[in-house]
């Protein structure tokens, strides 16, 4: 019975710890081009992101304005590692599998190719600075970042 109670108390404090990993990831940002890396024609884009945390479901509405248009964007995450169903920004559906990994929030989408009968797959990792001031965003294929995206807490 001792050790049931102690192995219950050691499961409840590492899911405790393991919940401190994650960092908030709720708040207003916006997008600070000259803080970000291989961004190339987005660096004049003005986007403002707004995420919601309630449990393991994340909800991030964007709104981005390139060259006086307005376009409005929403994605729903299921931290623990639920597919979901979102738009890919380029518009293509896509799907979407998220989970924690120490204090990174990694996503991988999957879209259907250009040819048909394959898939390609993106990689998003998405990080909080240890002040909170900063989020990064890091996008990649086949295992190479090709855009880091740095966004400030408004």
């Amino acid at each position: 019975m001792k050790s049931l109670k102690t192995l219950l108390v050691a499961l409840i404090l590492s899911g405790s710890v393991l919940a401190a990993d994650n960092p908030a990831l709720s708040g207003t940002w916006v997008f600070k081009a000259d803080k970000s890396k291989g961004v190339g024609m987005m660096g004049a884009v003005a986007i403002t992101t707004n995420i919601t945390q309630s449990g393991s479901i994340l909800t991030i509405h964007e709104i981005t304005v390139s060259q006086g248009r307005e376009q409005r964007h929403n994605d729903t995450y299921d931290t623990g590692g639920v597919a979901k169903t979102n738009e890919s920004p380029m518009g293509d559906a896509s799907t979407t599998v998220s989970h924690w990994e120490n204090n990174k929030l990694i996503t991988t989408w999957t879209s259907a190719g250009a040819v048909a009968g394959t898939s390609v797959v993106r990689t998003e990792t998405r990080s909080v600075s240890p002040d909170g001031k900063s989020m990064t965003v890091e996008w990649s294929r086949d295992g190479k970042t090709s855009m880091v995206m740095v966004f400030d807490r408004e």
